[in-house]
C-alpha cells in the first residue's frame, strides 16, 4: 500500500542510505538519482535524502574510491525508509551494527529497501523470515541455501512485500525506485522523474530479469514504433491482434518479441501502459470514473477499480484523495 510520503517530523519523507565496505557504487548512484536530487520541475522536494556509514571512511567496492564526509549509522534512526547496504561478496557477514541498525528500523515501521545484493542483509538481520523478496538471478541458488525461510521469487525486476522491498540488481533498482515515487507521490511525478533519468517509466516488477537479445538478422525487429503507435491509442479498442497487424508478423510473432525484448506479454503491457494513463488522468482532475476509463481504454468504471486495486492496492477515489 502506498504510505504517507511526509516525513514524521514534518516536511519529506526522509530516505536514507546505509553505505558499507565494498558497496556498489551503481546502485548508490540510483538512490541518489531517485531520491536525492532536487525537482525544480515539480516545484517540490520529493524526499529528504542522506547517507550514513559505520566508518569515517568507506571503501567502496574494488577500491574504486573511498566515501568520507557522510553521517554516522545514527542517522539510519530517523530514517522514514531505509535502504541498506548491498556488496559482491555476499558471502562474507556483514557488520553487526550494520545488521542491529537494519532490525531496530524494521522494528519502528521503518520501510524497508534492498537493491541487488541488499537482500542478503535483510535475511542476515532476520527481517526477511517468511518475507517475500528478490535478488540477483546468479545468486539465487546460494541465497535459497543459506535462508530457506525466505520466499524468494528469482526471475522478476523487483518485489514489493509492503514495508519490505527488493530490486533485482543494477538497472532493477532504477525500476524499484521509480515504483516508490509511484507509491509515494503518484504516476506524474515517477513520470517526471523517469522523463529526467531517461528510462522506461512504467516496467511491471514482474517483469523478467533476464531478457534474451539475440543479434537481428538484417531486419530490425526492434517494438519501439508499434509500442509508440499504440500509446497515442490508448483510449481505442486495441488488441493484441491490431498490435501484430501493425507490427506485420503474426500474433504469436508478437508474443516472442515482447517477451525477448520486453520481458512481458502484449496484452499485460497495453494494460499496464492503460492504467498508468487512467492514473495520470486523475490526478490531473478528469471528472468521473467512467470517463477516466474510456479515456484510458479500460472501458468502464468497474474494471478501472478492479485493476488498481489489483495493481496498486487503492481504489480510484482513493487514488484521487492521494494524489489529485
Amino acid at each position: 500500500m502506498p504510505q504517507d510520503s511526509s516525513h514524521a517530523g514534518g516536511g519529506p519523507h526522509r530516505v536514507v542510505v546505509i553505505v558499507d565496505e565494498n558497496s556498489n557504487p551503481f546502485e548508490l548512484g540510483c538512490a541518489t538519482e531517485v531520491f536525492g536530487l532536487r525537482r525544480p520541475e515539480l516545484g517540490r522536494d520529493l524526499y529528504d535524502f542522506r547517507l550514513c556509514s559505520p566508518e569515517p571512511e568507506t571503501l567502496m567496492r574494488d577500491g574504486f574510491f573511498t566515501l568520507t564526509g557522510v553521517a554516522d549509522l545514527a542517522a539510519a534512526e530517523a530514517a522514514d525508509t531505509l535502504i541498506v547496504p548491498n556488496r559482491p561478496d555476499v558471502e562474507v557477514p556483514r557488520r553487526t551494527e550494520v545488521l542491529d541498525t537494519v532490525r531496530r528500523a524494521h522494528t519502528r515501521g521503518t520501510r524497508l529497501v534492498g537493491f541487488c545484493s541488499g537482500a542478503f542483509t535483510m535475511a542476515e538481520a532476520g527481517v526477511l523470515d517468511g518475507r517475500r523478496a528478490t535478488a540477483h538471478w546468479q545468486w539465487a541458488h546460494e541465497f535459497r541455501a543459506r535462508f530457506p525461510s525466505v520466499r524468494l521469487e528469482e526471475d522478476v525486476l523487483f518485489v514489493d512485500d509492503g514495508d519490505i522491498l527488493t530490486a533485482a540488481g543494477s538497472a532493477a533498482a532504477l525500476d524499484l525506485g521509480l515504483h516508490i515515487v509511484r507509491r509515494d507521490h503518484g504516476m506524474e511525478a515517477a513520470n517526471s522523474v523517469s522523463r529526467r533519468l531517461v528510462f522506461a517509466a512504467n516496467r511491471d516488477g514482474g517483469q523478467r530479469q533476464f531478457i534474451e537479445r539475440p543479434m537481428p538478422e538484417t531486419p530490425d525487429e526492434s517494438l519501439a514504433p508499434v509500442l509508440a503507435w499504440a500509446q497515442e491509442r490508448l483510449d481505442a479498442t486495441l488488441t493484441v491482434q491490431d498490435l501484430a497487424a501493425r507490427a506485420s508478423v503474426s500474433p504469436a510473432t508478437l508474443h516472442r518479441r515482447f517477451r525477448a525484448q520486453l520481458g512481458t506479454t502484449p496484452l499485460a503491457w497495453l494494460t499496464a501502459q492503460r492504467l498508468a494513463l487512467a492514473c495520470r488522468l486523475i490526478e490531473r482532475g478528469e471528472p468521473g470514473m467512467e470517463s477516466v476509463a474510456r479515456r484510458s481504454g479500460l472501458g468502464t468504471a468497474a474494471n478501472l477499480r478492479a485493476l488498481m486495486r489489483r495493481d496498486l492496492g487503492l481504489t480510484p477515489s482513493a487514488y484521487r484523495r492521494r494524489f489529485g
